[in-house]
């Protein structure tokens, strides 16, 4: 991947007219930063003094089209989405720093938000920011390991611990529901106690209560922001 590619994609301005928090949605394999903007506007009124920004990932995605990828999918190596995230992962902390600087925030008033593979994201590249993230909100995804689930061999990477809260459809058929559990533990192991939420009769996607608690999640953390 090259290093020196630059993100961009769709954006929110806060309802109050001046930023004070700015959220980045980390959009899922085959989408684009326009499939998860929406819960920017739907979170508007919770989140007024929220910036919203959805990048599109940086590559073309091998399986759609249309669609864009954190990376590439390797179903055949069990070491594929570590090196997916790791390639990734200084792509996306270069946008969150442009993005800040460009609204003229701290890097103290950070959240992000992913969905699928860009949970995968948004959980790796949190939880090495020199600064933590106010919060990570993570749908229907899961935290990446160099050997599938041996999380403490990732300790000495590890340094942020911000508030986490996981939501994961009890129905999921692309990433296994039994991910919500398997990544509390790592969090766990990590240090980081998560929040988990399972919908229940929902598949891979995002129901109203999971965005519900994800924005209530996020408002809890931002009152928690040094003025």
């Amino acid at each position: 991947m090259a290093a020196d590619v630059t993100l961009d994609g769709p954006r929110v301005a806060p309802a109050s007219g001046k930023a004070k928090q700015l959220v980045v949605f980390l959009h899922g394999y085959g989408a684009d930063g326009n499939d998860l903007i929406d819960i920017g506007y739907a979170w508007r009124e919770l989140l007024p003094d929220t910036a919203f920004a959805s990048p599109d990932a940086p590559e073309p995605c091998a399986e759609s089209p249309f669609g864009r990828q954190w990376f590439r999918i390797d179903r055949s190596d069990p070491t594929a989405r570590w090196k997916g995230v790791t390639s990734a992962a200084p792509i996306l902390h270069r946008f969150l720093d442009d993005e800040l600087q460009r609204l003229g925030l701290p890097a103290t008033a950070l959240a992000i938000v992913g969905f699928s593979q860009g949970t995968m994201m948004a959980l790796h590249v949190s939880l090495r920011r020199t600064t933590p993230p106010l919060a990570i909100v993570g749908y229907s995804g899961r935290l990446t390991a160099p050997n599938q689930t041996d999380f403490a061999a990732m300790k000495s990477e590890i340094i942020a611990r911000p508030p986490v809260l996981l939501v994961h459809g009890d129905m999921d058929a692309v990433v296994p529901p039994d991910s919500l559990e398997l990544s509390a533990k790592g969090l766990k192991e990590l240090g980081i106690t998560a929040e988990t939420h399972m919908s229940h009769g929902i598949g891979h996607g995002i129901d109203q209560e999971g965005l519900e608690l994800g924005g209530t999640f996020l408002a809890r953390a931002f009152a928690t922001q040094k003025r």
